[in-house]
């Protein structure tokens, strides 16, 4: 230290040492002390098996039956955003047993949630066997006219109670809801089921039956809706490019999407909606 700075008396000789130091602690304590890291966006995937990847001829090894696939577009959508992904969507899975094994993933923290569920509570999967059989051993009208009540009359009573709760549990998060595409375009090319044209368009209809009281109950609550209708035309059962699996085996696998299905079809579909929780 200099011999004036010496001279001075000891309170002005300690402003004088800080103001010479303290400057160039602050230009060095940004440097050595990383930015807090950010936890990814909680991200909670709900319901079925178009939601768990049931068609993709992959599936996680969890010690589940669910089917859950890497393939599907939950676990698509949390590596193309970086989210942290719950995955809790299981094959055959229904309105009761979302609310009774999936919903408490749900919490306040959550900040994104898609849902698929709806399909197996109007008993699609049976309707679809019934069809599938030739016209002379089968009810194919009284299968879709028995799905269509439910669809009517009782799912949106049950849909309402579900998304209130997840609504409920989280409070601010968005939450897409999603639909179910139509199966067919107007042939049977597969050699072990016998679907009219007639028969085909009464199963389309019953998907989009399915698709507004799915959108109707999502509006209801402020949720967002995920329409694959339009997007998979062109790309059916039978299609050049199918997005569907038909007749498949295992026979679980049938009339549901393939991976194609899950990363052209419903990925780019709810990709834009899944976004602005804050």
């Amino acid at each position: 230290m200099p011999v004036l700075a010496r001279s001075l008396p000891v309170g002005n000789r300690l402003r004088l040492f800080l103001a010479a130091v303290l400057p160039v602690l602050a230009a060095l304590v940004p440097l050595g002390v990383p930015a807090p890291a950010h936890a990814a966006p909680s991200y909670v995937a709900l319901g079925d098996s178009y939601a768990s990847g049931v068609g993709t001829r992959s599936y996680i090894s969890d010690g589940t039956s669910c089917q859950r696939s890497t393939y599907a577009y939950p676990y698509l959508l949390a590596q193309q955003k970086g989210y942290a992904l719950n995955f809790k969507a299981c094959s055959g899975a229904t309105v009761s047993t979302v609310t009774s094994s999936q919903l408490s993933a749900v919490t306040s923290t959550t900040k994104y949630v898609t849902i698929s569920v709806g399909g197996n509570d109007a008993g699609f999967s049976s309707v679809i066997t019934e069809c599938a059989q030739p016209g002379w051993m089968s009810d194919c009208n009284g299968a879709v006219d028995g799905a269509q009540a439910y669809i009517n009359n009782t799912l949106p009573g049950r849909l309402s109670t579900l998304y209130a709760s997840i609504r409920s549990r989280a409070p601010s998060a968005v939450v897409v809801v999603t639909g179910y595409p139509r199966l067919f375009q107007g042939e049977d090319c597969n050699a072990g089921t016998w679907f009219s044209p007639s028969e085909e368009t009464r199963l389309n209809q019953t998907a989009d039956l399915l698709n507004a009281k799915l959108s109707a109950a999502a509006a209801a609550r402020d949720f967002k809706f995920a329409n694959p209708t339009s997007r998979f035309i062109g790309h059916a059962v039978c299609d050049d490019v199918e997005w569907l699996n038909g007749l498949s085996n295992p026979v679980s696998e049938s009339y549901h999407p393939n991976r194609l299905g899950q990363s052209s079809g419903y990925t780019p579909l709810v990709s834009p909606l899944l976004v602005g929780a804050v």
